[in-house]
């Protein structure tokens, strides 16, 4: 008889999904030498079932924010300007509300749970999340209608936000071309592109302080581990795929990294040129192809969950970057044309997700997670071990 090993429910799941996925193809595969079976869930609190994936919410609140600060300030001359205005400011605030309560609830948990958070750093999902807080912040600094990009505040709170994404480049990156066990060929997901966006997110800000050389340096950083992680993942071998079902919206990364990309060389350049454009063609590639395969999402929609929310903020994203593309192609059609189509399908998306967030509060914090299901798993051994 083989020998029986508690594994956490994710790394379960993900056998049984490899083998499903082989037996399609009729290719024999071995899931393990031994019996396995997921640990038992454990009952916890708010704190203990919050992980960095849940500010997803706050980068759509704050990208969203920044794409109606765009569209209020191209129409501050005319009445039909009040209406993006208003909404704007409603939206930022609520972004700075969403974001501070997150931000305290993972303060708390750090102080109390640090073991747990210890343990998401090591979850090849889980780590890549650990940059969505400082993209928040950051996002909502460069849409704050208060703080000037040419202000001390402004430069103090882009370092204060701007150091842990450096901190993290310097540890992650570093991991995956230095670490034998956290290669990138072993580690490479798509939210891995979450590390880039936020790269991308920091050069903007230091362009829009005028600081091109920060910008330049962040954006080339993001820039060449957008390559090479793009490359690793269009080419990953089925058997490092280790990327659940549940989690499958994040396939929407792929639009929100070339989008941000675009962006950030547009504020560099100050002009929509050649680069900005290539990259905005390429993030529209992606959301075409994504959206003629919605089979793809089939077994993620089944069931509510907090991914869902990137595909707002991959949306917002990608109409962000038409703005851009619209303000460079004043004497055309279609590029404004583009833009309106792709505002209002990001705000749909977006006001979507908000009523379903709404409906199913009680599904939020909800231990059947990914995630946490690894969390709770090194949880369980931990306590073992005293």
């Amino acid at each position: 008889m083989g020998v029986e090993e508690c594994k956490s429910p994710l790394d379960h799941q993900i056998a049984i999904d490899v083998a499903s996925n082989n037996e399609k193809f009729d290719q024999p595969i071995i899931i393990d030498d031994h019996v396995s079976k997921p640990c038992p869930q454990h009952s916890s609190s708010i704190l203990t079932r919050l992980h960095a994936g849940y500010f997803r919410i706050s980068i759509s609140l704050g990208c969203q924010a920044l794409l109606w600060k765009i569209l209020s300030e191209s129409k501050r001359d005319s009445q039909a300007g009040v209406l993006p205005s208003t909404v704007f400011h409603l939206l930022w605030w609520l972004a700075v509300i969403t974001l501070a309560s997150l931000s305290l609830l993972y303060v708390l948990k750090c102080f109390h749970h640090f073991h747990l958070v210890q343990a998401e750093f090591l979850h090849h999902v889980g780590v890549n999340y650990l940059y969505a807080p400082w993209i928040s912040f950051l996002l909502l600094l460069q849409s704050s209608p208060m703080i000037l990009s040419n202000s001390v505040s402004y430069l103090v709170l882009y370092w204060v936000f701007s150091i842990p994404v450096i901190f993290l480049d310097i540890k992650i990156y570093g991991q995956w071309f230095t670490t034998e066990k956290r290669f990138l060929s072993i580690f490479a997901n798509p939210t891995s592109q979450i590390s880039v966006i936020a790269n991308f997110v920091v050069a903007q800000a230091a362009a829009k302080m005028g600081w091109k050389e920060t910008a330049v340096c962040m954006f080339s950083l993001g820039m060449v581990h957008y390559l090479v992680l793009f490359i690793t993942l269009y080419q990953r071998l089925s058997g490092s795929n280790r990327f659940p079902s549940t989690l499958r919206p994040a396939f929407f990364l792929f639009i929100a990294a070339p989008s941000m990309g675009s962006l950030a060389w547009n504020s560099i350049s100050g002009a929509f040129d050649t680069t900005s454009k290539m990259l905005f063609f390429l993030s529209l590639f992606f959301f075409t192809s994504l959206a003629c395969r919605p089979v793809l999402f089939k077994k993620s929609m089944r069931k509510f969950n907090v991914a869902w929310w990137a595909y707002s903020f991959s949306m917002t994203f990608l109409a962000l970057a038409s703005a851009g593309y619209a303000k460079e192609l004043k004497g055309t059609r279609a590029a404004p044309g583009l833009m309106l189509v792709l505002s209002a399908l990001s705000v749909l998306v977006f006001l979507g997700l908000m009523l379903l967030t709404a409906a199913n509060t009680h599904k939020l914090l909800y231990e059947d997670d990914p995630i946490m299901n690894f969390v709770n798993n090194s949880k369980s051994k931990r306590s073992a071990a005293k």
